[in-house]
């Protein structure tokens, strides 16, 4: 099958198309079909070598975290999911990511597409998505009527986050730049800051919740628009016990774990009609392709997801 590999850390000169054996499926997995995987920042600091000791893969490293596609094999203890279901996952990889034209996938970590679903939409969500959900849902209990900052709103995790938020009835203010206004609204934001022109910091106050991609002074300064019992938990760096302690908020930092059931859940908003992934650009599963994309996420200024297209629907 065909792979993007890393042999080595480096630039995104360091992305190779290479034929590759499929992986080997065991009793609890299912092997796909990979029609279609997404970038993440993950994707280029891992090639980068920035996470090599929190994340210690042997090489040949196949990049990729998302992967949306057909059942093509399954193991004998599988129930539930059939040969040739559309099926999403953030698996849980190692060296073998979804940089491929088939993926091994644990049962538990697959949930069904809706009908309605594109392939390229379900490889847009699983990562980000979840992230999202793990960080509003797991760590900060969202409810309704609860005012929630979300940095980043145009970015891959802060568009999932303005919908879910939204959809648990939550009063939803966001940063992005001025030419992302409309999209962050479209997806139900309240209120939008342009960040290169207001300091959110002296614009909201009492909020309960700060979601928090950024890191460095903007998290510090979140910490100025909580409410006493507020929450703030990071996808970028560990917050400060300190400034947690000083301004008499929770704070942490989230990792993923990959989720079968939350998925579904994600899933269920999409046929609700309560998030719709949002999708940048488009690449091809090729050598080219991959460096294209892992340049434009490099910028920081892709909007929504950047997805890889590896078969034609």
């Amino acid at each position: 099958m065909r792979a993007i590999v890393i042999d080595q850390y480096g630039g995104k000169e360091v992305l190779s198309e290479r034929e590759v054996e499929q992986p080997e499926v065991g009793d609890n997995q299912v092997l796909l079909s990979n029609h279609a995987t997404s970038i993440n920042p993950i994707d280029w600091k891992l090639r980068e070598g920035y996470l090599k000791d929190m994340l210690p893969f042997e090489f040949p490293i196949i990049l990729g975290w998302d992967v949306a596609g057909v059942v093509a094999r399954k193991g004998k203890n599988v129930e539930g999911f059939e040969i040739g279901d559309r099926v999403f996952a953030r698996p849980d990889t190692t060296n073998r990511g979804t940089y491929a034209e088939y993926v091994a996938v644990d049962d538990h970590l697959l949930a069904h597409m809706p009908d309605a679903m594109s392939f390229e939409e379900a490889a847009a969500i699983p990562l980000a998505g979840l992230t999202a959900w793990q960080c509003l849902v797991d760590f900060s209990s969202i409810k309704e009527g609860d005012k929630v900052l979300i940095h980043a709103g145009s970015g891959g995790v802060g568009n999932f986050a303005i919908q879910i938020a939204k959809s648990f009835g939550a009063h939803v203010a966001t940063t992005a730049s001025g030419k992302n206004e409309e999209l962050v609204k479209s997806l139900g934001a309240d209120q939008f800051i342009n960040y290169k022109e207001e300091d959110f910091s002296e614009v909201l106050k009492d909020f309960d919740i700060v979601l928090d991609s950024m890191g460095g002074d903007i998290q510090s300064k979140s910490y100025k628009v909580l409410k006493k019992g507020g929450k703030l938990v990071s996808i970028a760096q560990p917050p400060s016990e300190e400034e947690a302690k000083e301004y008499g908020v929770e704070a942490g930092f989230l990792w993923l774990e990959p989720n079968g059931l939350q998925l579904k859940k994600l899933a269920d908003l999409y046929e609700k009609g309560e998030l719709k992934p949002i999708i940048g650009e488009t690449f091809p599963l090729n050598e080219k392709g991959l460096k294209d994309a892992h340049a434009l996420s490099e910028t920081h200024h892709a909007k929504g997801k950047i997805v890889i297209k590896v078969k034609e629907d």
